[in-house]
């Protein structure tokens, strides 16, 4: 009896004390585990200038598909894994809005972004030590634009301009991945696009609504010629607009989320970058997505089971979409339509207010969270650099941006 008692109590004792590890070991979900407790990070509180104040001047970055940054910063401030002691912060977390000044088509005006960034690092660097002992190993930024941190929506010119060299050592969250890609920094963290939660719950529709439209596409089709969407859009408007089982539109409508809950597949081919904010409310909805955009990096790929929810196409494969669509298998669709329904899946790529447990805010935790500890190696020398603030990039991005002016 007390061999027994005594294997009870070892097997407890592992469960207790060796966390995730034994969870995965037996196959358990991740997609809920909850990063509380695994560490804590110091927020910067920075003049509201290289924040808040674009808010006021512009709320409608406030609902933007680039508002992760804005919401990730108001959910640390108020999270249980924040602390008010950078002593024993594992992270450090620099609230700078890069995508929050927009343009009449609520668009983002990028061209002062790199120096309000090399701004803000500039300040934190001066005004608190932990930036200079690890030069930024330890910290991350939310940079939530086309190509992310290269701050420009076109691919060329985006390559062009790189990673500022600042951001060298630090740890990226952002939407854009693509694999051997200029602007994607290995170690970096692929999160959903910002789709307002309100909006989608706003446009449900009766749960059993027949799925009459067999192939969905509504958005942007033409910009600056054939170039946009390296051509994938129009051919495939061009391809299927005539075709019954297509329902291919270049407009908005408003029937647009509505029309998705009637659709078993939603296109999502790239736009400018790979990455699509329709991507986020195919899945809300239970739409299977029809991801097309060669090298794509999906948002917590680990942790969200992207095979089982959605179809991969490549690009050079655009306009066999027919045959490919037509020959899954009913059971594979339903499979699926049913994984798809999982309310776990539709959470882990929102951003509720408030915060839910498994949702985006969360699994962002857990990545940083996987990430620890940190190898004692980030921290330098006294007296030691390796950053070069004048490192290659446009000149015009080497000067830290005076935003009072």
């Amino acid at each position: 009896m007390k061999i027994w008692i005594l294997i009870l109590a070892l097997i407890f004792w592992i469960i207790i004390f060796s966390g995730k590890e034994i969870f995965e070991s037996i196959g358990l979900d991740e997609i809920s585990y909850d990063p509380t407790g695994r560490l804590k990070v110091f927020v910067y509180e920075l003049p509201s200038k290289y924040n808040e104040e674009f808010i006021q001047r512009d709320p409608r970055c406030l609902t933007s598909k680039f508002a992760v940054e804005i919401h990730v910063h108001r959910f640390l401030l108020t999270s249980p894994v924040r602390t008010l002691n950078p002593e024993e912060a594992d992270w450090f977390f620099t609230p700078v809005y890069t995508t929050s000044t927009l343009n009449d088509k609520a668009l983002p005006l990028l061209f002062e972004s790199p120096r309000i960034l090399r701004s803000a690092i500039k300040l934190i660097s001066s005004k608190w030590p932990y930036w200079n002992r690890t030069e930024g190993a330890d910290h991350f930024f939310v940079f939530p634009h086309d190509f992310g941190a290269c701050f420009n929506h076109m691919e060329e010119q985006a390559i062009k301009r790189g990673i500022p060299p600042l951001l060298q050592r630090a740890t990226l969250v952002q939407i854009f991945g693509e694999k051997n890609h200029v602007c994607f920094k290995d170690g970096s963290i692929v999160i959903p696009a910002y789709v307002p939660p309100q909006n989608l719950q706003s446009h449900l529709i009766p749960p059993r609504t027949r799925r009459s439209i067999f192939v969905h596409f509504s958005g942007t089709i033409y910009w600056e010629g054939g170039f946009y969407s390296r051509g994938i859009r129009a051919s495939i408007s061009e391809k299927f607009k005539n075709n019954s089982l297509f329902h291919i539109s270049d407009q908005h409508s408003t029937t647009f989320y509505e029309e998705m809950q009637r659709a078993t597949f939603c296109l999502c081919p790239r736009g400018w970058s790979p990455w699509s904010s329709r991507l986020i409310e195919q899945v809300a909805f239970g739409c299977i997505p029809v991801v097309i955009a060669d090298g794509i990096v999906l948002p917590f790929d680990d942790e969200v089971p992207w095979e089982e929810i959605s179809v991969s196409v490549a690009e050079e494969d655009a306009l066999k979409l027919e045959a490919i669509l037509t020959s899954v298998p009913v059971d594979e669709i339903r499979r699926k339509q049913r994984s798809l329904a999982d309310p776990s899946i539709g959470r882990a790529v929102l951003y509720p207010e408030p915060s839910e447990p498994g949702d985006a805010f969360h699994h962002i935790l857990n990545r940083l969270a996987r990430k620890l500890p940190h190898d004692k190696s980030i921290f330098l020398r006294p007296g030691e650099k390796i950053l070069n603030w004048t490192a290659a990039g446009p000149v015009e991005d080497l000067e830290p941006l005076d935003i009072d002016d």
